[in-house]
């Protein structure tokens, strides 16, 4: 993809036809603020550029049936979510659909270097397989702070030797691409404003709960991202005073006491301590213990299963109770590999929010789980390069 739109009014045209598929000219015009002759010359401009094409005649609304238009159907985006623990990359068409995913286990705390390894076999895998010749574009997420413009992580506490280093240069090198890069929270929000629950909403929380913790804030449907790429950096917020060392740094942090680390790490002390017949078998068999365990102990009825959730619930709810007082979203979305917890979860959650901010901000505040799970990172970073190529350049 080497064209680019030439001014704002194209640009609104490619996102139009990127979020609601091929539209006709006069559909279009109906939701743009171009005479119908100045949309007729912007039109044909982006067919000449080859970024839309010709799609057949559009339903007849009286007189003249007018032509479907939409994106170039060969336009290809590559989207990367880095987590702490996983690799998931999908490769999307230009409204942003998935034609291929892949997931990998893989340490983020390995480094860049071993990292993009990874991620460029799992390109080739699906350029192998036909899906792609090559990409238009990608959109990485990191999970810690990222310094946006230059596509840079910052001092991220659970990613040893990122700090600084060049994702987004290093990576457009190897792909032969633009690259995009931002925090994976930030792009789980973007994936389930295109393609979830988070669809017709403008103002809204999305809280990613996993190794870490983390919250994409979005305001008048763009995300904020803050002075130095920090913002939204909840699992920091003190949620136990003088409570556990935290990684960073710090003490009583909600990470600390809450996260998929933190979860694993309160399940095998209480098998070891008898308290849970259900973890103390599991510890037996699989050697090991991990929010997913929880999670089957307490669908099996198991008391301690339940209350560890209840008790993680409690206090990121009461996090989030303050982030809805001062932010007064019309959402909140959680997701994350620690929603494999489900309904005990999000009730904990629901009540303290409900129970401590003022009515006013939670009368008719939906707090829900996220539709994507796993592919809303990856729709998130191909929503991402998409946004930066469909901007004028």
């Amino acid at each position: 993809m080497t064209a680019r739109p030439a001014n704002a009014h194209q640009a609104r045209l490619l996102k139009l036809l990127r979020d609601g598929g091929p539209n006709s000219r006069a559909q279009l015009g109906d939701q743009v603020d171009l005479s119908r002759s100045k949309l007729a010359v912007e039109v044909d401009r982006l067919l000449e550029t080859g970024l839309i094409v010709a799609d057949g005649l559009a339903a007849s609304r009286g007189g003249r049936r007018s032509h479907n238009i939409r994106l170039a159907p060969g336009l290809r985006f590559f989207g990367v979510d880095i987590g702490a623990t996983s690799i998931d990359v999908a490769v999307t068409n230009a409204e942003l659909e998935i034609l291929g995913h892949i997931t990998q286990p893989m340490e983020v705390r390995e480094g860049p270097v071993a990292v993009f390894e990874q991620v460029l076999a799992m390109a080739a895998k699906l350029r192998a397989s036909g899906l792609a010749e090559g990409f238009d574009g990608a959109g990485i997420g990191v999970p810690g702070p990222v310094r946006f413009p230059e596509g840079v992580p910052v001092a991220p506490p659970i990613m040893p030797g990122w700090d600084g280093f060049p994702v987004r240069e290093a990576l457009s090198q190897e792909l032969g691409c633009p690259v995009m890069v931002d925090n994976d929270v930030n792009l789980m929000a973007m994936g389930e404003m295109h393609a979830g629950v988070a669809r017709s909403v403008g103002d809204f929380l999305c809280v990613k709960i996993g190794t870490g913790i983390g919250c994409g804030i979005v305001a008048g449907g763009a995300v904020h991202r803050g002075t130095t790429g920090s913002a939204g950096d909840i699992g920091h917020i003190q949620a136990v005073p003088d409570g556990r060392p935290c990684a960073c740094g710090n003490r009583g942090c909600l990470e600390a006491h809450f996260s998929g680390a933190a979860l694993a790490r309160d399940a095998l002390e209480a098998a070891q301590q008898g308290h849970s017949a259900e973890l103390t078998t599991r510890l037996e068999t699989n050697g090991t213990l991990t929010a997913v365990d929880v999670a089957a102990a307490a669908a099996a009825g198991d008391a301690t299963a339940l209350e560890l959730i209840r008790e993680g619930g409690n206090r990121t709810g009461q996090v989030i109770a303050g982030l809805v007082s001062f932010f007064n979203p019309g959402l909140v979305v959680i997701g994350g590999g620690v929603t494999g917890l489900g309904h005990t979860l999000l009730a904990a959650i629901r009540t303290q929010v409900y129970r401590q901010s003022l009515p006013l901000a939670t009368g008719n505040l939906p707090i829900v789980l996220g539709e994507l799970g796993p592919t809303a990172g990856v729709i998130g970073a191909a929503r991402l390069i998409s946004d930066h190529l469909f901007s004028p350049a």
